[in-house]
């Protein structure tokens, strides 16, 4: 192997692809929830890059750090729902959109903002922070979903932005 980069990724896809219930490792190999066995559509998605442009008054979450391509639906969801610092626009948004890569995984219809760790999740507790909010919805309808899935917004969060929430089609009061 040309480096220890790329023998780390060569590892976590073999594993995948003998599959981990076959072997004793108690992890799946080095950042295989990136580099691992990937669906053909999101293969599709992260190298066509069609990109869209959004319609609804939406937030767009980046993910980066909390995606991994074997998140099951609640897991992608409450990766998405909080916990965030952000303003009064929350209150806005209609949609908000689980982006990674630049690329849109799903999208939610917010029904409610509400103070971080004070709803139920998946990840456990999380410390009361005054300034975080998270979200309570449902997955949006098809017709929105069908709409932006696989494709790119990246000319919404460019790389270079730090922050991973960019409000779209927000109404000035």
């Amino acid at each position: 192997m040309e480096d220890e980069h790329t023998a780390l990724k060569v590892e976590a896809a073999i594993i995948d692809l003998i599959g981990r219930d076959k072997l004793t490792n108690r992890v799946r190999g080095w950042q295989s929830g990136v580099f691992g066995r990937v669906e053909v559509n999101q293969l599709i998605s992260h190298y066509e890059r069609e990109q869209v442009n959004i319609d609804e008054p939406a937030i767009l979450i980046r993910l980066n750090r909390l995606f991994r391509y074997d998140m099951n639906d609640i897991e992608l969801y409450d990766a998405t729902r909080g916990v965030w610092r952000i303003g009064e626009d929350r209150e806005k948004v209609e949609y908000a959109f689980a982006i990674f890569d630049g690329i849109v995984h799903e999208i939610y219809k917010v029904i409610a903002w509400f103070k971080a760790g004070s709803t139920f999740n998946t990840r456990g507790p999380l410390e009361d922070e005054p300034t975080r909010w998270e979200f309570v919805g449902q997955t949006a309808e098809e017709s929105i979903r069908s709409k932006y899935i696989g494709k790119s917004v990246e000319h919404y969060l460019p790389r270079s932005v730090q922050n991973p929430i960019k409000y779209v089609n927000i109404k000035e009061d």
